[in-house]
């Protein structure tokens, strides 16, 4: 018994000599001495001037706790601001004794004042980067060592810690700042502040976290958990409420799966009806484009099921709204290093046109200036595995309405087909095929297309906004071009196909009627008029070489007269070149016979732009082609010009039709 009394005090002074050491060995040792040693091992970790400005004060038992004031970690040279990050306080209260048994209870743990600076100079460089690069291959091969030794010890999916409960933890009025000096940007997040309730075994934890971004507030309040962090295993609940710029509502509600092996999670995510118009607005920013369409943008809201793991993602059940649109889509990911998609999109309806920006030719200039400086990387396409479908119900662009849109996208190895795509439009139909290639330095761009029985007039006038053709269009296109400017692509342009239309009509000239009445052909009847030529079929075979499109032998069909066309388009001068030679074939009786008698045709030049093309007659066509090679009337209508060649003299020309005997 004595034995035993005697081991009893012995074992209880040596606790209580260790209890007193851990109380007086803070009183007598001056832990201020270490301040200098500290602010240099943080130096030599990261590589940048670290410093305390306050006290430091350590505590030991029964809560193993320290406090630090005026922290400051340095910019790197080269950058004119002082600190990359500083910290008015941190304070942390850790019980020392549970420790021995793996749980960790933390009394209190407090950041004030943080302040981060994020900048990005002109050069591109961030004053983030090269941090902690401070004899890295030593500190590397040291972590990598103690890394090992801990997977041994530790068990997979086990945490190292048994139970962990947490009395106070909060960041507050913390700061961040954004400075983009090359794009002339800046943003801030301020007033941050976090904390966290009910830190213990078996509780959820409830998180409330709020900011300002840019004057605007943001907040984000949940629950996470229960976790058991014996384990790291199994399912943790999350539920989340994130709120933004007095405008945008999200709710997240779902499971973290096994975060400590598989990594998995799954969520609902709801984004109520918002104004991405008043979002910008609140943040006091412009939306990057003016549509043409004020109230575009004005009501966006999204459902969805996403989930994955370090491997894959999915996003499935998904609904779109905006404005009166809606989406279903389904979309998975996986391989990120390729990546490797899949989608499935159904878009109901939608207006383009609203979404187009005010100003297009201005700003499609601007991006054809930008990309000649910028070269586009396409190594990430050529890695790209997809395959998906697109449907659309309506579709209005650039005028033009389009229905039952049905498109199948597949990618490997760069090379992007498009086929089929198929489509219904003003009471025809479409279909076509197409491939993007991506493995050369430039993208290379081919294009099948057959149309059939689409009203030409509705679409040219939608397109074009110009009256000037009628019929029933039937086309049959292959086009290929190479690059990624609008000049290079015009410029590469090669293909070929043909247009047909047919029971329809010229508008805008009036051949039967220019032939006819010879004054009208050189302006001198009377204004007013309609003109339209009918006809039975306009059939035009083209060849496009180098962006140049060229006819050799379009020919329109009617029951009075013949008309050939020759000539070319130049799709990057954008102007036009053509000869049109009309013939009759029958006769013109009961619509004024004079020109059946004369044997005289008008042929029709036009040239110009693609803006605004002119018709006029070929004068010098009509002397040679019409009147006898030894003809003095010939003879005086035409004289040498300026070059010693024969021209046509136009005031004599005109001034011999207002004498001749022709019909008005």
């Amino acid at each position: 018994m004595k034995a035993i009394k005697w081991l009893s005090v012995i074992f209880g002074s040596l606790i209580l000599l260790v209890i007193l050491t851990i109380i007086l060995v803070p009183m007598f040792i001056d832990v201020q001495k270490y301040k200098p040693h500290i602010e240099h091992k943080v130096t030599e970790a990261t590589g940048r001037p670290f410093s305390i400005g306050g006290d430091l004060d350590l505590s030991v038992f029964p809560w193993l706790g320290i406090s630090l004031s005026d922290l400051h970690l340095g910019n790197p040279s080269g950058f004119k601001e002082k600190d990359f990050v500083n910290v008015e306080s941190f304070e942390v209260r850790v019980k020392l004794l549970p420790l021995i048994t793996k749980k960790l209870e933390v009394k209190r743990f407090i950041l004030k004042r943080p302040h981060i600076l994020l900048i990005k100079g002109e050069d591109g460089v961030g004053n983030w980067q090269g941090l902690a690069k401070a004899s890295t291959g030593e500190r590397l091969a040291e972590t990598a060592k103690e890394t090992k030794e801990t997977e041994k010890k530790t068990p997979a999916g086990k945490s190292p810690i048994k139970q962990l409960i947490v009395g106070e933890f909060a960041v507050t009025d913390g700061r961040i700042l954004w400075i983009d000096r090359a794009k002339d940007d800046q943003k801030e997040i301020s007033n941050i502040n976090l904390e966290l309730d009910s830190i213990s075994p078996d509780q959820p934890i409830h998180l409330e976290l709020s900011a300002m971004l840019d004057e605007s507030p943001v907040s984000l309040e949940g629950t996470l958990g229960p976790t058991k962090l014996d384990s790291l295993q199994g399912t943790i609940p999350v539920t989340l409420s994130i709120k933004a710029l007095n405008e945008l509502n999200i709710q997240i509600e779902g499971n973290v799966i096994d975060p400590a092996s598989l990594h998995k999670y799954d969520f609902d995510i709801q984004v109520d009806p918002f104004s991405l118009r008043k979002a910008m607005k609140t943040m006091n920013r412009e939306s990057p484009f003016q549509p043409r369409n004020p109230q575009s943008l004005s009501k966006i809201a999204l459902k969805a099921h996403l989930r994955g793991d370090n491997k894959n993602v999915s996003v499935s059940e998904a609904t779109l709204d905006f404005d009166q649109s809606k989406i279903d889509f389904n979309f998975m990911a996986k391989e990120f290093e390729k990546p490797n998609l899949s989608f499935n999109i159904n878009l109901d309806q939608i207006d383009m046109d609203g979404y187009l920006p005010q100003g297009a030719k201005e700003e499609k200039a601007e991006q054809a200036e930008q990309e000649k400086k910028t070269r586009p990387d396409y190594t990430p396409l050529r890695k790209l595995v997809i395959n998906g479908e697109i449907k659309i119900g309506h579709l209005k662009a650039y005028g033009a309405k389009i229905e039952d849109i049905y498109m199948k996208i597949t990618g490997l190895g760069g090379k992007i087909r498009f086929d089929p795509l198929d489509m219904k439009l003003y009471q025809g139909t479409a279909s076509s095929d197409g491939m993007l290639d991506f493995r050369q330095d430039f993208p290379k761009i081919s294009i099948n297309l057959q149309a059939k029985s689409i009203k030409a007039n509705p679409i040219v006038n939608d397109l074009l906004k110009k009256d000037i053709i009628e019929g029933t269009l039937e086309s049959k296109i292959s086009i290929a071009m190479t690059g990624d400017e609008v000049g290079k692509i015009k410029s590469s342009m090669n293909g070929n196909g043909s247009m047909v239309f047919r029971d329809g009509a010229i508008k805008g000239i009036d051949l039967p009627g220019m032939i006819r009445n010879v004054k009208a052909s050189f302006g001198l009847a009377e204004k007013g008029k309609r003109l339209k030529t009918d006809f039975a079929e306009f059939n035009m075979p083209f060849t496009i070489t180098n962006g140049v499109f060229r006819t050799n032998n379009t020919n329109l069909l009617s029951p009075l007269l013949r008309v050939k066309a020759t000539g070319k388009a130049d799709l990057i001068k954008e102007i036009v070149d053509f000869r049109v030679e009309p013939k009759f074939v029958a006769s013109l009786k009961g619509q004024g016979d004079t020109m059946e008698r004369l044997g005289l045709t008008v042929p029709i030049l036009v040239s110009g732009s693609f803006e605004s093309p002119s018709f006029k007659p070929d004068l010098t066509g009509i002397v040679k082609g019409t009147l006898p090679s030894s003809s003095d009337l010939k003879d005086s209508l035409l004289g040498p010009n300026k070059e010693g060649r024969p021209s046509i003299d136009e005031k004599k020309v005109k001034d011999l039709l207002k004498k001749l005997p022709f019909g008005e």
